[in-house]
């Protein structure tokens, strides 16, 4: 038996969670920390990071020596 706010089961107990809310996606832009900003760091980390081992293994010293004998 359902009406428009509840719902029974079949021995006449209420059920008041049968009705799920409409859940939507919101498309628009956001700032701060979300998924797609954590997501773009953590690339952009990986390649700053493969881009300093490589800068290593060319000129056989890291960045702190390197930087410290300019």
């Amino acid at each position: 038996m359902t009406s428009r706010s509840y719902v029974t089961e079949e021995q006449g107990r209420l059920n008041n969670y049968a009705i799920e809310p409409k859940m939507y996606v919101d498309q628009k832009k956001q700032f701060g920390f979300n998924k797609y900003a954590e997501k773009l760091n953590g690339r952009f980390a990986m390649i700053g990071f493969i881009s300093l081992l490589a800068f290593e293994g060319l000129t056989g010293q890291g960045l702190v020596t390197w930087l410290t004998n300019l």
